[in-house]
């Protein structure tokens, strides 16, 4: 179980940098005029599969550990939902206005995970 909980702490730190950089190359492709690119998109795609994964290990955590404190399961849904839901709010936007929000909404979510972690 020690592994799981091991797994599930270092994975929450490597999304923690891994959002901050999202956000910070959305709002730079922003910046420039430009829109979400294919790459851009993809490295969304990969921070979400990465959340689910993060999430699974979490969800076994809680089955062999017990709740530990419950607003770090509501940060974890947060999470879940911060992306997708942002991509649904700036579809109608410019390109331009798509990179900056997608940026600023993987910044929040990297917030959110710092938050997680501080609550665990």
């Amino acid at each position: 179980m020690d592994v799981v909980l091991s797994l599930h702490g270092r994975i929450a730190w490597a999304l923690v940098v891994y959002y901050a950089v999202l956000g910070g190359w959305g709002i730079v492709l922003g910046l420039r005029g430009g829109g979400p690119t294919s790459s851009f998109r993809g490295a969304i795609v990969i921070s979400m599969v990465a959340a689910v994964a993060q999430g699974a290990l979490g969800l076994g955590a809680l089955a062999t550990v017990g709740p530990r404190e419950p607003l770090h399961t509501l940060y974890g849904f947060a999470m879940l939902v911060a992306l997708p839901l942002a991509m649904t709010i700036v579809r109608e936007r410019t390109p331009r206005g798509q990179a900056i929000g997608l940026g600023l909404a993987a910044l929040f979510t990297a917030g959110l995970a710092i938050r997680g972690i501080t609550t665990s």
